[in-house]
Protein backbone atom coordinates (compact mmCIF):
# COMPACT_ATOMS: atom_id res chain seq x y z
CA UNK A 1 0.00 0.00 0.00
CA UNK A 2 1.47 3.70 -0.89
CA UNK A 3 1.67 5.57 1.84
CA UNK A 4 0.17 8.87 1.36
CA UNK A 5 2.25 12.13 2.30
CA UNK A 6 1.54 14.46 5.32
CA UNK A 7 0.40 18.12 4.26
CA UNK A 8 3.91 19.15 6.07
CA UNK A 9 5.77 16.86 3.40
CA UNK A 10 3.71 18.26 0.38
CA UNK A 11 4.73 21.91 1.19
CA UNK A 12 7.97 20.83 1.87
CA UNK A 13 8.45 18.99 -1.36
CA UNK A 14 6.79 22.46 -3.15
CA UNK A 15 8.86 24.73 -1.54
CA UNK A 16 11.66 22.58 -2.90
CA UNK A 17 10.59 22.77 -6.09
CA UNK A 18 9.75 26.48 -6.33
CA UNK A 19 13.38 27.32 -4.72
CA UNK A 20 14.84 25.11 -7.84
CA UNK A 21 12.87 26.90 -10.25
CA UNK A 22 14.14 30.06 -8.51
CA UNK A 23 17.54 29.38 -8.99
CA UNK A 24 17.51 28.34 -12.27
CA UNK A 25 15.54 31.70 -13.21
CA UNK A 26 18.80 33.65 -11.25
CA UNK A 27 21.13 31.24 -13.77
CA UNK A 28 19.50 32.45 -16.88
CA UNK A 29 19.13 36.31 -15.82
CA UNK A 30 22.52 35.58 -14.91
CA UNK A 31 23.74 34.55 -18.02
CA UNK A 32 21.92 37.10 -20.05
CA UNK A 33 24.05 40.11 -18.81
CA UNK A 34 27.57 40.44 -19.90
CA UNK A 35 30.14 39.67 -17.17
CA UNK A 36 32.36 43.67 -18.45
CA UNK A 37 28.87 45.15 -17.80
CA UNK A 38 29.30 46.23 -14.41
CA UNK A 39 26.05 48.59 -13.76
CA UNK A 40 23.91 45.86 -14.83
CA UNK A 41 25.45 42.94 -12.96
CA UNK A 42 25.00 44.55 -9.21
CA UNK A 43 21.30 45.79 -10.34
CA UNK A 44 20.77 42.04 -11.16
CA UNK A 45 22.69 41.09 -7.91
CA UNK A 46 20.34 43.42 -6.15
CA UNK A 47 17.06 42.11 -8.11
CA UNK A 48 18.24 38.60 -7.53
CA UNK A 49 18.40 39.52 -3.37
CA UNK A 50 15.07 40.81 -4.15
CA UNK A 51 13.80 37.67 -5.54
CA UNK A 52 14.86 35.46 -2.53
CA UNK A 53 13.97 37.59 0.32
CA UNK A 54 10.55 37.54 -1.48
CA UNK A 55 10.55 33.99 -1.98
CA UNK A 56 11.41 33.59 1.67
CA UNK A 57 8.89 35.44 2.78
CA UNK A 58 6.05 33.63 0.79
CA UNK A 59 7.53 30.40 2.33
CA UNK A 60 7.49 31.52 5.48
CA UNK A 61 3.38 32.60 5.78
CA UNK A 62 2.38 29.27 3.90
CA UNK A 63 4.07 27.01 6.60
CA UNK A 64 2.57 29.82 9.36
CA UNK A 65 -0.93 29.21 7.73
CA UNK A 66 -0.14 25.46 7.45
CA UNK A 67 0.65 25.30 11.41
CA UNK A 68 -2.55 27.24 11.95
CA UNK A 69 -4.77 25.03 10.12
CA UNK A 70 -3.44 22.17 11.33
CA UNK A 71 -4.08 23.15 15.33
CA UNK A 72 -7.14 23.83 14.41
CA UNK A 73 -8.32 20.48 12.62
CA UNK A 74 -6.30 18.73 16.06
CA UNK A 75 -8.41 20.90 18.24
CA UNK A 76 -11.80 20.15 16.51
CA UNK A 77 -11.05 16.55 16.38
CA UNK A 78 -10.29 16.85 20.40
CA UNK A 79 -13.81 18.81 21.00
CA UNK A 80 -15.22 15.99 19.00
CA UNK A 81 -14.50 13.54 20.66
CA UNK A 82 -15.24 14.72 24.47
CA UNK A 83 -18.26 15.76 23.07
CA UNK A 84 -19.37 12.13 22.11
CA UNK A 85 -18.37 10.61 25.27
CA UNK A 86 -20.75 13.53 27.33
CA UNK A 87 -23.33 12.52 25.14
CA UNK A 88 -23.14 9.12 26.61
CA UNK A 89 -22.63 6.82 23.03
CA UNK A 90 -21.09 4.01 24.12
CA UNK A 91 -17.88 3.22 21.42
CA UNK A 92 -18.55 0.02 19.40
CA UNK A 93 -15.62 -2.49 20.65
CA UNK A 94 -13.94 -3.92 17.73
CA UNK A 95 -11.24 -6.78 17.50
CA UNK A 96 -7.98 -5.90 16.06
CA UNK A 97 -6.11 -7.87 14.67
CA UNK A 98 -2.89 -9.32 15.91
CA UNK A 99 -0.03 -7.41 15.29
CA UNK A 100 3.50 -8.38 14.41
CA UNK A 101 6.23 -7.86 15.64
CA UNK A 102 7.91 -7.28 12.29
CA UNK A 103 4.80 -4.74 11.47
CA UNK A 104 5.39 -2.96 14.89
CA UNK A 105 8.88 -1.98 14.26
CA UNK A 106 7.48 -0.61 10.83
CA UNK A 107 4.77 1.31 12.63
CA UNK A 108 6.81 2.61 14.87
CA UNK A 109 9.77 4.32 13.03
CA UNK A 110 6.76 6.30 10.39
CA UNK A 111 5.76 7.25 13.75
CA UNK A 112 9.24 8.41 13.99
CA UNK A 113 9.61 9.98 10.42
CA UNK A 114 6.11 11.76 11.05
CA UNK A 115 7.06 13.35 13.91
CA UNK A 116 10.83 14.52 12.82
CA UNK A 117 9.04 15.95 9.47
CA UNK A 118 6.62 17.95 11.81
CA UNK A 119 9.58 18.93 13.54
CA UNK A 120 11.27 20.14 11.08
CA UNK A 121 8.37 22.27 9.48
CA UNK A 122 7.98 24.08 12.56
CA UNK A 123 11.95 24.79 12.84
CA UNK A 124 11.75 26.11 9.50
CA UNK A 125 8.60 28.05 10.41
CA UNK A 126 10.44 29.86 13.86
CA UNK A 127 14.16 30.32 11.72
CA UNK A 128 12.31 32.26 8.94
CA UNK A 129 10.31 34.58 11.64
CA UNK A 130 13.23 34.59 14.24
CA UNK A 131 15.63 37.22 14.42
CA UNK A 132 18.38 35.09 12.76
CA UNK A 133 16.90 34.57 9.93
CA UNK A 134 15.96 37.77 9.32
CA UNK A 135 19.09 39.30 10.54
CA UNK A 136 20.45 37.33 7.49
CA UNK A 137 18.85 38.63 4.67
CA UNK A 138 19.25 42.04 5.72
CA UNK A 139 23.06 41.57 5.68
CA UNK A 140 22.88 39.71 2.57
CA UNK A 141 21.53 42.42 1.02
CA UNK A 142 23.68 45.05 2.02
CA UNK A 143 26.36 42.55 1.34
CA UNK A 144 25.24 42.26 -2.50
CA UNK A 145 25.40 46.01 -3.01
CA UNK A 146 29.61 45.30 -2.37
CA UNK A 147 29.49 42.12 -4.73
CA UNK A 148 29.84 40.29 -1.24
CA UNK A 149 28.83 37.63 0.31
CA UNK A 150 29.45 36.34 3.77
CA UNK A 151 31.90 33.22 4.86
CA UNK A 152 30.97 31.29 7.85
CA UNK A 153 33.47 31.40 10.62
CA UNK A 154 32.96 28.58 13.20
CA UNK A 155 31.25 29.74 16.61
CA UNK A 156 34.27 29.02 19.25
CA UNK A 157 35.32 32.00 20.92
CA UNK A 158 38.32 32.71 18.14
CA UNK A 159 35.61 34.22 15.78
CA UNK A 160 36.88 37.22 15.39
CA UNK A 161 40.82 36.48 15.26
CA UNK A 162 39.75 33.50 12.48
CA UNK A 163 37.92 35.90 10.28
CA UNK A 164 40.67 38.46 11.11
CA UNK A 165 42.95 35.44 9.45
CA UNK A 166 40.71 34.56 6.61
CA UNK A 167 40.44 38.21 5.39
CA UNK A 168 44.85 38.33 5.55
CA UNK A 169 44.96 35.01 3.30
CA UNK A 170 42.46 36.17 0.68
CA UNK A 171 45.17 39.23 -0.02
CA UNK A 172 47.79 36.44 -1.09
CA UNK A 173 50.40 38.93 0.20
CA UNK A 174 53.70 37.84 1.71
CA UNK A 175 54.34 38.59 5.52
CA UNK A 176 50.05 39.69 6.09
CA UNK A 177 49.29 36.47 6.79
CA UNK A 178 48.57 35.85 10.46
CA UNK A 179 47.42 32.57 12.38
CA UNK A 180 45.06 33.01 14.97
CA UNK A 181 47.80 32.14 17.90
CA UNK A 182 49.63 34.87 16.26
CA UNK A 183 47.49 37.71 15.94
CA UNK A 184 46.13 36.82 19.82
CA UNK A 185 49.82 37.31 20.37
CA UNK A 186 50.52 40.63 18.74
CA UNK A 187 47.57 41.91 20.11
CA UNK A 188 48.66 41.16 23.73
CA UNK A 189 51.42 42.86 23.55
CA UNK A 190 50.02 45.79 21.73
CA UNK A 191 47.78 46.23 24.54
CA UNK A 192 50.63 45.80 27.25
CA UNK A 193 52.37 48.77 25.35
CA UNK A 194 49.73 50.86 25.33
CA UNK A 195 48.01 50.55 28.37
CA UNK A 196 46.71 53.81 28.59
CA UNK A 197 45.32 53.46 25.75
CA UNK A 198 42.76 50.57 26.78
CA UNK A 199 42.82 50.46 30.57
CA UNK A 200 40.28 53.43 30.86
CA UNK A 201 37.64 51.11 28.89
CA UNK A 202 37.84 48.07 30.81
CA UNK A 203 36.01 47.67 34.17
CA UNK A 204 35.12 45.27 36.63
CA UNK A 205 31.81 43.94 36.26
CA UNK A 206 31.59 43.45 40.10
CA UNK A 207 32.11 46.77 41.55
CA UNK A 208 31.91 48.90 38.11
CA UNK A 209 35.87 50.00 39.42
CA UNK A 210 38.23 50.70 36.55
CA UNK A 211 40.64 47.63 35.84
CA UNK A 212 43.80 47.51 38.24
CA UNK A 213 47.24 46.94 36.61
CA UNK A 214 46.47 42.95 38.13
CA UNK A 215 43.12 42.66 35.99
CA UNK A 216 44.81 44.29 33.03
CA UNK A 217 47.40 42.18 32.91
CA UNK A 218 44.99 39.24 33.66
CA UNK A 219 42.54 40.26 30.45
CA UNK A 220 45.67 40.67 28.41
CA UNK A 221 46.46 36.93 29.27
CA UNK A 222 43.03 35.86 28.38
CA UNK A 223 43.34 37.79 24.97
CA UNK A 224 46.81 35.66 24.26
CA UNK A 225 46.25 31.98 25.62
CA UNK A 226 42.54 31.46 25.75
CA UNK A 227 39.75 31.32 23.54
CA UNK A 228 38.26 34.83 25.24
CA UNK A 229 35.60 36.42 22.66
CA UNK A 230 37.28 39.21 20.87
CA UNK A 231 35.32 42.72 20.63
CA UNK A 232 35.91 46.21 20.13
CA UNK A 233 39.09 46.90 21.36
CA UNK A 234 40.76 44.13 20.31
CA UNK A 235 39.81 45.56 16.92
CA UNK A 236 41.08 48.69 17.60
CA UNK A 237 44.24 46.62 18.91
CA UNK A 238 44.41 45.01 15.05
CA UNK A 239 44.89 48.28 13.43
CA UNK A 240 47.72 49.21 15.04
CA UNK A 241 49.13 45.99 14.45
CA UNK A 242 48.00 45.16 10.85
CA UNK A 243 48.14 48.65 9.79
CA UNK A 244 45.19 48.87 7.76
CA UNK A 245 41.73 49.67 8.14
CA UNK A 246 38.86 47.39 9.63
CA UNK A 247 35.28 47.80 8.76
CA UNK A 248 32.60 45.84 10.16
CA UNK A 249 29.48 45.23 8.44
CA UNK A 250 26.21 45.25 10.81
CA UNK A 251 22.73 44.15 9.51
CA UNK A 252 20.53 47.28 11.34
CA UNK A 253 23.57 49.61 12.27
CA UNK A 254 25.80 52.03 9.79
CA UNK A 255 29.53 49.97 8.88
CA UNK A 256 31.55 50.76 12.00
CA UNK A 257 35.05 52.07 10.58
CA UNK A 258 38.08 51.44 12.68
CA UNK A 259 41.56 52.56 12.02
CA UNK A 260 40.68 55.20 8.65
CA UNK A 261 44.65 56.67 9.13
CA UNK A 262 45.99 53.96 7.28
CA UNK A 263 45.88 53.58 3.59
CA UNK A 264 44.93 50.12 1.65
CA UNK A 265 42.36 48.05 0.75
CA UNK A 266 39.91 47.49 4.59
CA UNK A 267 39.91 44.29 6.55
CA UNK A 268 36.06 43.43 6.17
CA UNK A 269 33.68 41.37 8.85
CA UNK A 270 30.43 40.74 9.30
CA UNK A 271 29.15 41.34 13.01
CA UNK A 272 25.86 39.13 13.44
CA UNK A 273 23.89 39.31 16.47
CA UNK A 274 21.98 36.81 17.15
CA UNK A 275 24.18 34.53 14.60
CA UNK A 276 24.12 31.34 17.63
CA UNK A 277 21.93 30.58 20.57
CA UNK A 278 24.87 32.37 22.13
CA UNK A 279 24.56 35.76 21.14
CA UNK A 280 27.30 37.90 19.22
CA UNK A 281 29.44 36.28 16.08
CA UNK A 282 32.04 37.31 13.91
CA UNK A 283 31.69 36.17 9.74
CA UNK A 284 34.38 36.77 7.13
CA UNK A 285 33.16 38.23 3.37
CA UNK A 286 34.25 36.99 0.21
CA UNK A 287 33.87 37.62 -3.37
CA UNK A 288 30.09 37.08 -4.53
CA UNK A 289 29.84 33.86 -6.48
CA UNK A 290 27.78 33.37 -9.21
CA UNK A 291 26.70 30.15 -8.20
CA UNK A 292 24.58 32.27 -5.77
CA UNK A 293 22.42 29.46 -3.96
CA UNK A 294 18.52 30.14 -2.60
CA UNK A 295 18.47 27.60 0.03
CA UNK A 296 17.99 29.51 3.04
CA UNK A 297 16.88 26.78 4.87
Amino acid sequence: MEEVETPEELLMKQHRKEKKDLQAKIQSMKNAVPKNDKKRRKQLTEEIAKLEADLTQKHDEELRQLKSATDTKVEEVANGVETMKVDGSEEEEVKQPRVTKAQKRRDKKAAQEKERETRIAEAEVLNLQGVRHQEGLKLAQKLAQQSLQIKEIPSDGHCMYRAVEDQLVQRSKPGLTMSVKELRSRIAEHMRNHVDDFLPFLTNSTTGEMFTTDEFEKYCRDVEHTAAWGGQLELQALTKVLHLPIEVIQAESPTIKIGEEYDGKPITLVYMRHAYGLGEHYNSVEQLKDDISVDNT
